[in-house]
């Protein structure tokens, strides 16, 4: 970890700020804002030293989340940001999109839910500031990593190298965002919101590949980008060699412990990306960060002279359509503190609400101290930041067991630390905060049938297997797929036939030939004489596959077809343009006259499915197909489409695909994603089982469902689900600290602002709703989780009828942790229970 700095003054990197840098005369740091969210934040001088970023003269805690415009709908963005800034974020970071905005090269789209300028604005009407990943490279389990696919046909291209067509794309597309940025005033020194913006993305990974041509592109990457003076400073993550005046940052899970530093002493601690879980492929089981972990790693951060903080994702979204990279799944990052569908998960989203508010507690402290390090041992440490003959002063105290919980002793004062965990003292006296107490509310997310969209009358529409016979190209091997499909669909056939002899079957009884077919990936369907023979696919980590099924082939003519399927595009690692995917080889294998290549037998091929060149998922286009009743038994590269009414409410929605296969989801003509609930998880189950279907996609009464379905699925056990988090919880120990709201720090003067201070059970609804039932309350020893506690040997009887008499009826109440109240000034019914636990579960409606 870099050495501390103690010093206020802005020394050197302000000589190289002063590129960045416009002044604006203002006299105010922060404009106002007459809506509803306050004040818009206006940054009109960003510099930095080695302590922290100025913002107006001023050094500031930062706290950001990434939000990502396309993985939302238009109407979520005000609720998303809204939720963020209760959460106590201050900062939005969020990617540019090339291959979303400029799909063919020199056509673009800032339409819809691409249209980042309006998402940026809003952003600042929300009072937050904004990191701009410009890229344009960008990862993000993003389809090609963000890179258009028609860059890969640019003659002689080399992605992400000192290579000249790719740099003169790169800069062209990288010049027309900022331009579009200073046009629209959002740069800082503009009274924008835009505070940082980041050039490439965690080139580390790949920059030996390229050898010198590597070193050399990031110096012309960093230089160009500072060259468009943009007034605020440029970063890159996971870049070691960040030239200057570009900050390099980290990303990862522990940067307090990991991040080796700024790579210049004059630059502030960074971290671009706290991931808040981790995304998922088809075949994963669920991921899981705890709340409790994240939190430690941001007052670690904070503790150790970090100066940002970035959670990756703050809200989980949706790759809707084909955006996902490959095997990547629709839903991303749903355990980010807002879920896929925008709700607060809990505790994370409140847990990490209180760290911001425990950290700000400190902040004076933190920016002014100078910082004294008491290492204890190897796992205990004491860390303060205080300023001598003042009454400032903070400390955080760490104990970094995972197992053992310690008492450590400081000025005096023995303070108790679970285990892997960090208690926060604005004061050097007080805990206003541990990382492993949770003393914020837990929910519950519930997927609710919805009582009036489920009346589905189903029709099918089937898919034609093709032969040889007019395919739209021909040529003697199969085509590789991705130069085949140039990202338009993710479906294209190959066939192609050849003639058997009596002589050439087998004529020995259970001996029959079979058909071998090595794929490059993602998966196929495999047909001969117009029957199903069997699927097969890769997986995120070997898109390869050989594909082997005994086949009963026929005298005379016979055709394969082989639909072939892409699951996204590559998203990462050196030279991308030379990813390759669709069937290699193909052989006969157990024939009389031997194994038969027909590899290199003349191949017809056609780009696409029928019903998508029909649109069968729109409105207008599905008159165009002639739909059918369901027949008995499924067939595999079936259409089906069926009509809902609107869900019930205004919250979230989400279709079920339990009984389908693999396939493409459609809503009234929009792409809500692949479904793959053939695809298990080590677990047993589907990596994905419900698909949101955004509010915003649906029309005020009837809707169309079409349904993709490669395998033979049928679609009788689908159904369409209400969305919410209306079950919440509480669940505090009697040792835990009191809520850091408790406390308050002005003008460096720390005190309490509550009379009573101590745990308490708090409890509050989505606003519009109230709490109409508590459905669990015990006091006493409980266990469990929200959704799913149970009493333990000692309950204390009225428990729950004191928690419905705070609680019913009320958006939201509190109960204190009192014994003599909780027992009713009786006996207490379990002495030998030293510490005991309120545990509370309640419904809103």
């Amino acid at each position: 970890m870099r050495m501390e700095h103690t010093n206020n003054t802005m020394s050197r990197p302000l000589l190289f700020m002063a590129l960045l840098s416009i002044v604006v005369a203002t006299t105010h740091a922060r404009g106002h804002h007459k809506g509803a969210h306050g004040r818009h934040m206006t940054a009109q001088n960003v510099t930095y030293d080695g302590k922290s970023m100025f913002i107006n003269g001023r050094r500031e805690l930062l706290f950001s989340g990434s939000i990502h415009y396309p993985r939302s709908t238009q109407d979520m963005w005000p609720v998303l940001l809204d939720n963020a800034r209760r959460g106590g974020i201050n900062v939005i970071q969020t990617y540019v999109f090339w291959n979303a905005h400029e799909p063919q090269q020199g056509q673009f789209n800032f339409a819809g839910n691409y249209d980042l300028v309006k998402f940026i604005k809003l952003v600042q009407e929300h009072g937050m500031f904004v990191t701009l990943r410009v890229g344009p490279f960008i990862q993000a389990e993003w389809n090609h990593g963000g890179l258009p696919y028609w860059l890969r046909e640019v003659p002689g291209i080399i992605f992400r190298s000192d290579n000249e067509p790719y740099k003169q794309h790169m800069q062209a597309f990288v010049t027309k965002i900022v331009q579009m940025m200073k046009d629209e005033k959002l740069f800082a020194p503009q009274g924008g919101p835009i505070i940082l913006a980041q050039i490439e993305n965690e080139y580390n990974h790949i920059q030996l590949a390229y050898e010198e041509k590597g070193d050399s592109y990031v110096q012309w990457s960093a230089n160009m980008a500072v060259a468009l003076n943009v007034g605020v400073p440029w970063v890159m993550c996971k870049q070691r060699d960040a030239p200057d005046p570009v900050i390099n940052a980290c990303n990862g899970r522990h940067c307090g412990d990991t991040f080796s530093g700024p790579n210049k002493p004059y630059k502030p601690s960074i971290w671009t990306e706290n991931w808040t879980a981790q995304y998922r492929v088809h075949g994963d089981p669920p991921s899981q960060r705890s709340a409790e972990d994240i939190a430690f790693s941001v007052a670690r951060f904070f503790s150790k002279g970090g100066n940002l903080v970035n959670y990756y994702m703050y809200h989980g979204g949706t790759n809707f359509g084909r955006t996902s990279s490959a095997f990547t799944t629709t839903r991303y990052y749903d355990e980010a503190p807002l879920d896929e569908y925008g709700l607060q998960r809990e505790p994370k989203w409140s847990h990490l609400r209180d760290v911001h508010k425990a950290v700000l507690l400190c902040r004076k402290a933190i920016l002014g101290g100078d910082t004294n390090v008491e290492k204890l041992n190897e796992f205990h440490e004491i860390r303060t930041f205080e300023k001598l003959g003042t009454n400032m002063c903070a400390a955080f105290i760490t104990n970094n067991h995972t197992i053992d919980a310690a008492t450590i002793n400081f000025r005096g004062t023995n303070y108790f630390l679970p285990p892997h965990s960090i208690s926060v003292l604005p004061d050097c006296k007080t805990v206003v905060y541990n990382t492993q107490s949770i003393v914020s509310q837990h929910n519950s997310r519930n997927y609710e049938r919805s009582p009036i969209a489920n009346n589905f009358q189903w029709e099918m529409f089937i898919e034609a297997i093709p032969t040889t016979k007019k395919m739209d190209t021909y040529q003697k091997l199969p085509a590789e797929l991705y130069s085949l499909l140039k990202d338009t669909t993710d479906y294209a056939w190959y066939t192609t036939s050849f003639e058997l002899s009596p002589q050439d079957l087998p004529t020995k009884p259970g001996v029959i030939p079979v058909l071998r077919i090595m794929s490059l990936g993602h998966s196929m369907v495999a047909f001969v004489n117009g029957d199903l023979v069997g699927t097969a696919h890769g997986t995120h980590e070997e898109k390869s596959f050989e594909f082997q099924r005994p086949v009963a082939f026929k005298v005379g003519t016979n055709y394969i077809s082989i639909l072939a399927s892409t699951v996204g595009l590559p998203d990462s690692g050196a030279y991308m343009e030379h990813r390759y995917a669709g069937p290699k080889s193909i052989s006969i294998l157990d024939l009389n006259t031997g194994t038969i290549d027909i590899s290199n037998n003349m191949w017809g091929h056609r780009v696409g499915l029928k019903g998508e060149g029909m649109k069968v998922f729109s409105e207008e286009g599905s008159l165009k197909a002639k739909w059918m009743p369901l027949a008995p038994v499924p067939r595999p590269l079936t259409w089906y489409r069926t009509r809902f009414a609107t869900p019930e409410g205004t919250g979230p929605v989400a279709v079920r695909m339990t009984g389908m296969g693999k396939g493409l989801i459609w809503v009234n003509g929009q792409s809500i994603g692949r479904h793959w609930m053939t695809f298990l998880s080590p677990l047993g189950t589907p990596t994905q089982s419900e698909f949101h279907i955004p509010r915003a996609f649906l029309n005020p009464q009837d809707n169309l469902l079409v349904i993709f379905e490669e395998e033979a699925m049928n679609p009788g056990q689908v159904e369409v689900l209400n969305v919410n988090r209306d079950t919440i919880c509480s669940f505090i120990a009697e040792n835990e600290p009191a809520n850091v709201n408790s406390w308050v720090s002005r003008r460096g003067n720390f005190h309490p602002i509550v009379s009573n201070i101590g745990p308490q059970a708090a409890l509050e609804c989505n606003p519009g709703k109230k709490i109409t039932a508590v459905e669990f309350a015990s006091f006493g020893n409980p266990s469990g989780y929200c959704g799913d506690y149970v009493l333990g040997s000692c309950n204390v009887a009225a428990t729950k009828q004191i928690v419905e008499q705070q609680c019913l009826g009320k958006e939201t109440c509190t109960v204190a942790l009192d014994r003599a109240v909780l027992n009713q000034n009786g006996a207490d019914p379990c002495p030998e229970i030293l510490v005991k636990t309120l545990a509370i579960q309640a419904r809103c409606y």
